[in-house]
């Protein structure tokens, strides 16, 4: 088997793909994430995961790279991920009773053949009415500031939905894991 890249710093990504116990090295990819003018969350997140893999294979030649990148949507518009307690407790009263689209972009590249299998999943999440103490309990308590939608779903962030969609929970963290196990299949990787 090639050496495994997984194309990020985040520990959310890490942790989900320990999960599949195979080897593997991480790297953070040095690009700039910014939305083009008009770009549709489904295009940014493709691109940004394939440009998150294609920016390590001259450095990591011979391995098949995961790049991967999550953007949630609120009626059209694109929530990032909040790094203050203002910007997610604004988030989660714009989500309070309503649902969010999820899509998460994953890309894996055969640095060795320049083959790049690349795709996006969409999970939803519709969310309980929350009211502001509530909001303001779970942010003291958990601080997602580092994530798209200002909540952690592997955490007390599921305390906030009323229902879920959608055909991979592990797109919801950030790397969704049966996809990239079918586009590792289909390099010749065998999965434990």
């Amino acid at each position: 088997m090639p050496p495994l890249l997984l194309a990020s710093s985040s520990r959310y990504r890490r942790e989900l793909l320990e999960r599949l116990r195979l080897p593997f090295t991480t790297a953070s990819p040095d690009i700039d994430e910014s939305p083009l003018a008009g770009e549709a969350a489904e295009d940014l997140v493709t691109r940004l995961a394939r440009n998150k893999a294609t920016a390590l294979a001259a450095s990591h030649p011979g391995h098949l790279i995961i790049g991967s990148d999550q953007v949630a949507v609120l009626d059209g518009y694109i929530l990032g991920k909040p790094g203050n307690h203002e910007r997610a407790r604004n988030q989660l009263l714009a989500a309070s009773g309503r649902r969010i689209s999820f899509l998460t972009g994953l890309a894996l590249l055969n640095s060795r053949t320049g083959h790049c299998q690349v795709d996006h999943i969409r999970f939803n999440v519709d969310f309980r009415e929350l009211e502001e103490d509530r909001i303001e309990r779970y942010l003291r308590a958990e601080q997602p500031y580092d994530c798209a939608g200002s909540f952690k779903a592997e955490g007390l962030g599921i305390s906030l939905f009323r229902r879920t969609e959608g055909e991979d929970a592990t797109s919801l963290i950030g790397l969704p894991l049966i996809r990239l196990v079918d586009m590792l299949l289909a390099e010749g990787v065998q999965i434990p």
